[in-house]
C-alpha cells in the first residue's frame, strides 16, 4: 500500500564541477547563544549577519514568548530588547524543537535568579545530557531540581562565583555557566571548557556588552562578575559549518571552490583532512579554498572538540570519502547516534559500513554515486545528501528540507553561484508502507 503526500524537496542533477567563489552566511550556532545572551543586556541588542534559518525563527519565538521584543530589521539584522523580560518558564513545545534553547537557562538564572527549561530538543544524533550544565550551576549557588520534564534552577539570593572543572569540554556547558556567571558576585573560572569559535564568538559579544571575560579560545575561561550588560550592536562570525559544506561540495564533484567570510583559522582539521586526500588547499585572511582536481585517496577521521574535526562535518566529509580511492575510517566520539544518513547514502551507491560497538565507519571507494529519492533525517545529514547528489549520475530529489533550512540559508542558491544544478521543487511524493524499496543486501553492515 501507498499514500501520498505534498511535499517540498530538493532536485540535483549531478556531475557539474563546482567552481567559483561564494560568501557564506553568519554562524547559526554563533547567534543562538549570543540571542539568549540578549536577555542580560538591559539595553537593546543589534545582531548583525543572522542568518535566515529556521532555527534563529524557533529561538525570536523563545525569547518573545519569556517578554523580550525581536524585530528583524533589513535581511540578516536582529534587533532584540529584554527591557520588559518576566517570564522565566520556556514553552516546551518551542525548545522540543531546538537544542540551543537550553542556553535560556543560564540567562534566565543570571538576570532573573530562576529558569525553569524543559530538556533540550532538536535532532536525534545522540544522548545531550545536561549534567555538567547543572554541575556548573550548584557550584554557583543555584538549586537545581528536576519536576514534570523541566530543569528548575534557581538562586533567590544571587550566584555567587566558583571555581568549575568539566570532566569534558562541553559546548552547551562551557555557554550555559559562562551566561549564568556574568552576573555572580566575584570571581568565576570555568576549567576544561570548550575552545570551539562559537564559543569564543559568545564571549565576545558579553564582552562588548560590559561583561569582565578572559581566557575565552584556551581551555580556562574568567569572568569576573558584573551589575549590569548594556546594549550593544555585534556581528557573528562566519558560519564554519556553512562554509566546510561548500568547500567539500565542491571537493566531491572535483571542482575548485573557494569560500569568503570565513576565518581560516576555524577549519584547520578540514583543510589538514582534505590535504591528506590529495586536494590543494589554501586561504586567506577570511577565505578558504580548495581544488580537488587531483584528489587521490581518502584519509581516516576521528571528530574532536575543537580543534579537532567538527562532529557537524562528519557526514558531509563522509560523503566525500565515498568517492576517495581506498579505505578510509570515521570514528564518531562527540554523539552516538549520528550515522543514521548512511542508508541514505548506501541507497546513492556508497560502500559505508557502520560499526556501532565501536561508532565508527568504514568507507571503501571510489563508488560510482547514482541519484535516488533520499531524506534527510537531521541537519548534518540532509547536508551530506545534497553533497553525495551533486557528484551523482542522474538526478537526485532529497525530501526533508525542514531539517535542511534549520542550519543553512539559501543553500541552493549559494551552490547555484558555483554552478551546480539544484532547486526546490513541491509536488506530490508516493511513500511506501511497507516493505523497503531496495534489497536487504545493499544496507550498510552493523558489526
Amino acid at each position: 500500500m501507498t499514500f501520498d503526500r505534498l511535499e517540498t524537496t530538493l532536485r540535483l542533477r549531478g556531475g557539474h564541477r563546482l567552481h567559483g567563489a561564494v560568501r557564506v552566511h553568519g554562524s547559526k550556532n554563533a547567534t543562538l547563544p549570543i540571542m539568549a545572551a540578549s536577555l542580560l543586556c538591559d539595553g537593546e541588542v543589534v545582531i548583525k549577519r543572522a542568518p535566515r534559518v529556521t532555527d534563529v525563527s524557533v529561538m525570536e519565538a523563545l525569547l518573545e514568548s519569556l517578554g523580550a521584543r525581536v524585530r528583524e530589521h533589513g535581511t540578516n539584522e536582529l534587533r532584540i530588547s529584554a527591557a520588559n523580560l518576566g517570564q522565566t518558564r520556556a514553552p516546551y513545545t518551542l525548545v522540543r524543537k531546538l537544542n540551543a534553547s537550553f542556553d535560556l537557562t543560564g540567562a534566565l538564572l543570571g538576570r532573573l535568579g530562576r529558569a525553569e527549561v524543559p530538556l533540550p530538543g532538536g535532532c536525534v544524533i545522540g544522548t545531550r545530557a545536561t549534567d555538567l550544565h547543572e554541575m556548573g550551576f550548584r557550584a554557583l549557588g543555584a538549586d537545581v531540581r528536576g519536576a514534570r520534564g523541566y530543569l528548575i534552577v534557581e538562586a533567590p539570593d544571587g550566584l555567587r562565583g566558583a571555581d568549575v572543572s568539566f570532566r569534558f569540554p562541553s559546548v552547551g556547558a562551557t555557554r550555559n555557566v559562562m551566561l549564568a556567571a556574568v552576573y555572580a558576585d566575584g570571581t568565576t573560572t570555568l576549567r576544561n571548557v570548550a575552545m570551539e569559535p562559537e564559543v569564543v564568538d559568545l564571549a565576545n559579544f558579553l564582552n562588548a556588552a560590559g561583561a569582565r571575560i578572559s581566557g575565552h579560545g584556551t581551555d580556562t575561561i574568567v569572568i569576573e562578575g558584573v551589575q549590569r550588560l548594556h546594549g550593544v550592536e555585534y556581528e557573528v562570525i562566519g558560519d564554519r559549518i556553512a562554509a566546510g559544506t561548500l568547500l567539500l561540495a565542491g571537493a566531491i564533484t572535483r571542482g575548485a571552490v573557494r569560500v569568503d567570510g570565513t576565518d581560516p583559522r576555524h577549519h584547520g582539521a578540514l583543510l589538514a583532512a582534505l590535504s591528506e586526500c590529495g586536494v590543494a588547499c589554501s586561504h586567506g585572511v577570511d577565505w578558504i579554498a580548495a581544488d580537488a582536481a587531483g584528489a587521490r585517496s581518502g584519509t581516516d577521521i576521528l571528530t574532536a572538540p575543537f580543534p579537532g574535526f567538527p562532529t557537524d562535518l562528519q557526514p558531509t566529509m563522509t560523503a566525500f570519502l565515498a568517492t576517495c580511492p581506498g579505505t578510509s575510517v570515521i570514528e564518531e566520539t562527540i554523539f552516538n547516534a549520528r550515522f543514521a544518513y548512511v542508508n541514505e547514502l548506501v541507497r546513492m551507491g556508497a560502500d559505508v559500513r557502520v560499526q556501532m560497538d565501536s561508532n565508527a565507519a568504514v568507507v571503501k571507494g571510489p563508488a560510482e554515486l547514482e541519484g535516488a529519492p533520499v531524506e534527510a533525517a537531521d541537519i548534518r545529514g540532509g547536508a551530506a545528501l545534497v553533497v553525495a547528489g551533486l557528484a551523482a549520475r542522474s538526478e537526485t530529489e532529497i525530501a526533508g528540507l525542514e531539517f535542511i533550512d534549520r542550519g543553512y540559508e539559501r543553500l541552493e542558491e549559494m551552490l547555484t553561484e558555483l554552478g551546480a544544478q539544484i532547486q526546490r521543487s513541491s509536488g506530490i511524493v508516493a511513500l511506501a508502507e511497507a516493505a523497503s524499496a531496495y534489497e536487504t543486501s545493499t544496507m550498510p553492515t552493523v558489526g
